[in-house]
């Protein structure tokens, strides 16, 4: 089931389009990430998802409601948290849940109740009863995820959630996530980490100056771009000497010596590992590492971006 759907979304500021024909579709509870450098239309293109910027043309679709024509009634079964907290510095964890909680017309007692199940989740009871403004910036960032969730939305939109935290924090949050996942919340995340992206999103779309460029599952992403089958292996000792005999064995590969002792072969059809292992026991040769090696996301990304990772991580801004 399509849970989320964006159809030709163009968002300009004055001649700039910051948006540019922009399509896909989320699933029902999967976690959908947008991937992309600062300035290539993320931020652009969560808010007007979520209601907060009218797009110049196109047509989004929340759980099946017109989030142009329908924005307050697409916005109950949302769930949104900001790279910025909207929460209130002078009032402690607790009462800011129940506070966000009024706001969506929860009883109080069913407030109270979802704010102390969310601080036991989100391991800040401890912390309940101090003031928003002396937590961390890690505890912020789950404070203000938890107050998302007080109303048990079918639909979470995260921009950046992890940016600027502690590694155990965004850790913890990476793992509240994917729980939330499996108990079948959909999920939008924006992000310029692509570890984050490869560990907790089902698909992927990568933009870029306001177009996407390529999406799919990770598998799909890296069959983009990958042509030929690559076996890594390690042996006991120097294998130079055999290398003429193997591509003989085997004279569809391509072998590349990167270390004395370790080589990559390539083939442009996939190959049993049986017949290469005995080849080098023949001569031998012990093996100790035969594996089939695939490009990661990082190299997909640079292949089909031409943007270095390195851009990623520069500090967020622009659209």
């Amino acid at each position: 089931m399509t849970m989320i759907s964006v159809k030709n979304l163009i968002k300009k500021y004055g001649d700039f389009a910051a948006v540019n024909d922009v399509s896909f579709d989320v699933k029902k509870g999967e976690i959908f990430g947008f991937l992309g450098p600062n300035g290539a239309g993320k931020t652009s293109t969560i808010n007007m998802m979520i209601g907060l910027l009218k797009p110049n043309s196109g047509r989004i679709t929340i759980n099946e409601i017109d989030v142009i024509k329908q924005t307050k009634k697409a916005q109950e079964i949302m769930g949104i948290v900001a790279d910025e907290s909207n929460l209130y510095n002078e009032m402690n964890g607790f009462e800011n849940l129940c506070f966000c909680g009024a706001l969506y017309g929860m009883k109080k007692k069913e407030r109270e109740h979802k704010a102390r199940e969310l601080l036991k989740l989100f391991k800040l009871t401890d912390a309940s009863t101090k003031t928003f403004k002396s937590y961390s910036k890690g505890m912020k960032r789950k404070l203000t995820i938890a107050a998302a969730l007080i109303h048990s939305p079918k639909i979470l939109f995260l921009d950046e959630p992890t940016t600027g935290i502690d590694v155990e924090s965004s850790r913890q949050i990476r793992e509240l996530l994917l729980q939330l996942k499996n108990n079948g919340t959909t999920i939008f995340i924006t992000t310029h980490y692509i570890e984050e992206a490869e560990r907790l999103c089902d698909r992927i779309a990568f933009i870029v100056q306001g177009k996407i460029v390529a999406s799919g599952t990770i598998s799909e992403l890296m069959d983009k771009i990958t042509q030929n089958h690559n076996v890594h292996i390690i042996t006991n000792k120097d294998v130079q000497d055999y290398i003429t005999d193997f591509q003989k064995c085997f004279k569809e590969s391509k072998v590349s010596l990167k270390k004395p002792n370790k080589l990559v072969i390539e083939t442009e059809k996939r190959i049993p590992l049986l017949p290469i292992l005995k080849f080098f026991q023949e001569k031998e040769i012990e093996v100790y590492e035969a594996k089939e090696i695939h490009p990661s996301l990082e190299e997909v990304f640079i292949k089909l971006t031409g943007i270095e990772t390195s851009v990623l991580q520069k500090e967020k801004g622009g659209f």
